[in-house]
């Protein structure tokens, strides 16, 4: 059985290991003489178990820490990319305009009346007689069409007339004969009834010559090419010597455009929520960008009494006199309705709207910071702002230049003022 050394100081060290091996010699030649148990110091069992209880605390204690500072490394990764995620935005609120009685709209102005001018005969152009801007009275000759064809062809049909004509005086004094003859029973009934049956059909021969040269009269009569209503000149498309084909098919085209323009008509397109102010007979005021601080007096001639769905607007006419034709049509303007009415007048910036399958849309942001979609009624258009009439409080949070992503109920962060590229 081993023998536990005590500890002992280095300068005394190897003394003591010459005496334990001398000692450890004479105990084991005294071994066998030696009948009785030996007491030896052991170990203290208690000093093992705080080395190991130690070991164990220092390894959780690691792995501890370890776990700890992964977490809040994890924790604030995690933070952050929460952060990056939600998207900042800049948000202002809508504008409220002050009350107005007068509704002003943009219209398009046209023609009263405009038509193309086709030929009616096939030719060659001889001439022009009214170019475009020439202003032409009803009944006035525009253009001369050589018909060469038509013509011929006419000429054929009286000569054909005038052959059915000397048939018709035969035909005539045949059935005369031979109708005196049968008085006398010289010739039989049947004799007299067939030169009678020549007569009536030459008769017919007649009216049916008489309907051909008349038909090609009125064909010839088509070379010259007449204003059908008076107007003004807006195009030419032929020259001397083109040809001509009749009708507006494929192969024909327009010789002229002309359009009445005294009156002018005015389409305007009004918001539903001025629709019951559209009377027929009221007055209304004209203004064009060329002509500023004029303003061109009209009344309202009639309405299309249905609101069109998909813009949902009553589109209206307004008749403009304009007799020095100082109006050109196709022209754009604006239409001033003294409306009587103080409707609530709100305007957003045009670039806080989104276009989508629902119809057009604001994004508001809530007081949790959260996204609303709301549904908005557009009223006019000035450009830079629009005119809301239904969706929106004049209290509300509006996001500009909102993301296609956005959805309801989605976590923002608004921008502080002068970071984002907010409105005023």
């Amino acid at each position: 059985m081993p023998v536990q050394r005590s500890p002992v100081g280095t300068e005394n060290g190897h003394e003591h290991e010459t005496q334990d091996v001398q000692s450890a010699s004479s105990h084991s030649q005294n071994a066998s003489s030696y009948a009785g148990p030996r007491s030896v110091e052991a170990a203290p069992p208690g000093l093992a178990k705080m080395l190991v209880g130690g070991v164990l605390l220092v390894l959780i204690t690691a792995g501890v820490i370890t776990f700890l500072n992964r977490k809040s490394e994890t924790d604030a990764l995690a933070k952050e990319t929460e952060a990056v995620a939600v998207p900042t935005v800049a948000v202002v609120q809508p504008k409220s305009e002050a009350a107005n009685d007068e509704l002003v709209l943009p219209c398009n102005l046209q023609a009263f009346e405009e038509s193309p001018i086709f030929a009616r005969t096939n030719g060659y152009l001889l001439r022009w007689y009214k170019d475009i801007g020439s202003k032409v009275q009803k009944g006035e000759l525009l253009a001369a069409i050589d018909t060469p064809e038509v013509d011929q062809e006419l000429s054929q049909a009286r000569a054909a007339r005038d052959q059915v004509k000397s048939a018709l005086g035969l035909a005539k004094i045949s059935a005369d004969r031979w109708t005196n003859l049968r008085k006398s029973d010289s010739v039989s009934q049947q004799e007299a009834d067939q030169q009678a049956s020549g007569y009536q059909q030459a008769l017919a021969n007649l009216e049916a010559a008489d309907a051909n040269v008349r038909r090609l009269e009125q064909l010839e009569s088509f070379k010259n090419v007449y204003a059908p209503f008076a107007g003004v000149l807006t195009r030419r498309n032929v020259d001397p010597g083109a040809l001509i084909n009749s009708g507006a098919g494929v192969a024909g085209r327009e010789l002229f455009d002309i359009a009445r323009v005294d009156p002018l008509r005015v389409f305007v397109s009004v918001p539903q929520a001025y629709a019951p102010a559209m009377k027929v007979g009221t007055k209304a005021e004209v203004t064009l960008q060329e002509f500023p601080g004029q303003k061109f007096t009209g009344t309202i001639a009639r309405t299309a009494d249905a609101i069109d769905p998909a813009t949902r607007t009553l589109n209206t006419e307004v008749d403009v006199p304009n007799k020095d034709s100082k109006l050109l049509p196709g022209s754009f303007g604006q239409v001033h309705f003294a409306t009587g009415t103080t409707v609530p007048r709100i305007t957003i910036p045009v670039n806080a709207m989104l276009f989508r399958a629902e119809g057009p849309q604001v994004a508001v942001v809530d007081k949790d910071s959260k996204v609303q979609l709301r549904p908005i009624t557009i009223g006019r258009d000035f450009g830079a702002t629009l005119e809301i009439l239904g969706g929106l409080e004049v209290s509300d949070q509006i996001i500009i230049n909102p993301s296609d992503s956005l959805e309801s109920g989605q976590k923002v962060h608004v921008a502080k003022p002068g970071q984002g590229d907010g409105h005023s």
